[in-house]
């Protein structure tokens, strides 16, 4: 499995094509969810995915909103689920964020049922349930870790 991470004006076109169709199909089509999946976020955005046979299997996208790093967009393919490529993806994009982004907070708005999923990576709720978009979320916060010694 091969991870990549671009910036928006890095990807090419059919690098975003391959992204939005895996986007959408899961967070529009399979959660039966209408919102506008493309937004203004994508432009700065640092783009991360695994792939595996030239299939995209796993996405997230980074950004820095604030003083915070935040992630989020993250899916992985329905033919790739409960076989702990998701836990090793998010552990890329944490490893990432505190090499890239030393000492800053990681934030995240996870749907509510992948709460204990996102615990295991250090990160604590910081809010109560709320919907986005009718599907239960929390916010959710990792504090920033110390620099790795060289």
């Amino acid at each position: 499995m091969e991870s990549k991470r671009k910036a928006f004006s890095a990807l090419t076109v059919a690098e975003y094509h391959r992204i939005m169709t895996l986007r959408v199909a899961v967070f529009v089509v399979e959660q039966n969810c209408p919102y506008q999946e493309i937004d203004a976020i994508d432009l700065t955005a640092n783009h991360f995915w695994m792939e595996e046979d030239a299939k995209i299997i796993a996405y997230a996208r980074i950004y820095q909103m604030g003083k915070n790093i935040h992630f989020g967009r993250v899916v992985v393919a329905p033919n790739a689920r409960r076989q702990k490529r998701g836990t090793h993806f998010v552990q890329q994009v944490v490893d990432w964020i505190e090499e890239e982004y030393p000492g800053q907070a990681i934030e995240i708005s996870a749907q509510a049922h992948l709460q204990s999923f996102y615990e295991q990576f250090g990160f604590q709720t910081i809010s109560e349930r709320y919907l986005e978009d009718g599907i239960p979320h929390v916010d959710m916060r990792k504090a920033g870790s110390s620099p790795k010694e060289v």
